[in-house]
C-alpha cells in the first residue's frame, strides 16, 4: 500500500452468514448472553496457595472484652479502697495531625511535682505515675499539670498503715469515714469547648465589600516596593 495513492481503501466485503470468514477478510465478534453488565472490573484475582491459612480472625473479641472487664473489678477490691488507676498528666497528642487533642501522657515530670510540692519517691505510693524522662516544653503545660496535682492532691485520702497509730500526712477519722473508692479514671480529661459568641449584624457589615476589600490589598502589597521607591527618591530630591 502506497501512501500517495488516491485510490480510495474500500472495507473487506461481509462474508455470508453460512460461510466462515475467510484468511483475509476481516472478522465478525459473536457476545453471548452471559456477558456481565455494567462497567464493571473484571475478576482478575491471584491468589496464593494455601491462602486460606493466612487469614485471620478474631472470634475471641467477646470474651476477651468479658475478661477484662472481669481483672478491672477484681483488681478494684483488691487494691481498695485504692483506686484501680493511677493519675497521669494531660499531654497533648504528637504530629501535626493530633497535637490538637488532649490526652492521658505517661506520667508526671520531676519539674511539676516540685511545683506541687509532691516528693518525687512519695508520688508513686499516693497513685501518681512518674515519668523521670518527660520535660517540660511549655509553660501552659506546666501550670496546667501542676493545678491538676493540687486537685488530686486537695481530694487525697491517705489511710494510715496502722489503724491505732497515724503519722503526719495521714486523713483524720472524718475524712476516712467518707472516703469512697473512684470509679472509673481518676480525674479524666476534659476539654473545653470554645463558646460561640452572637453579634447583631449591622448595615455597615452588610454594606461591606469583602471580595474589593481583598483585591485592594492584593494589590496595594504588589506595589508596595515600588511606593516605597519613590517615597525615598522624592524624600532624596527635596534634600537637595
Amino acid at each position: 500500500m502506497s501512501f500517495g495513492s488516491s485510490k480510495k481503501l474500500e472495507p473487506y466485503p461481509e462474508p455470508p452468514e453460512s460461510v466462515p470468514p475467510q484468511p483475509g477478510q476481516g472478522f465478525r465478534l459473536q457476545f453471548s448472553e452471559a456477558m456481565v453488565k455494567h462497567n464493571n472490573v473484571i475478576p482478575n484475582g491471584h491468589f496464593k496457595k494455601h491462602w486460606q491459612n493466612y487469614v485471620k480472625t478474631w472470634f475471641n473479641q467477646p470474651a476477651r472484652k468479658t475478661r477484662r472487664r472481669n481483672a478491672r473489678q477484681a483488681k478494684a477490691v483488691k487494691v481498695f479502697p485504692r483506686p484501680a488507676g493511677k493519675l497521669h498528666p494531660q499531654v497533648h497528642g504528637q504530629t501535626l495531625k493530633y497535637n490538637m487533642k488532649l490526652r492521658e501522657g505517661r506520667g508526671f515530670s520531676l519539674e511539676e511535682l516540685k511545683a506541687a510540692g509532691i516528693p518525687k519517691k512519695l508520688a508513686p505510693t499516693i497513685g501518681i505515675a512518674v515519668d523521670h524522662r518527660r520535660r517540660n516544653r511549655s509553660l501552659e503545660g506546666l501550670q496546667a499539670n501542676v493545678q491538676r496535682l493540687k486537685t488530686f492532691k486537695a481530694k487525697l485520702v491517705i489511710f494510715p498503715r496502722r489503724a491505732r497509730k497515724t503519722k503526719a500526712g495521714d486523713s483524720t477519722p472524718e475524712e476516712l469515714a467518707t472516703a469512697t473508692q473512684v470509679q472509673g479514671p481518676v480525674l479524666p480529661i476534659t476539654r473545653e469547648k470554645p463558646g460561640v459568641e452572637f453579634v447583631k449584624v449591622t448595615d455597615e457589615m452588610k454594606s461591606f465589600n469583602a471580595y474589593a476589600k481583598l483585591r485592594l490589598e492584593r494589590t496595594n502589597k504588589h506595589h508596595l516596593g515600588a511606593r516605597l521607591k519613590r517615597a525615598a527618591e522624592a524624600e532624596k530630591e527635596e534634600k537637595k
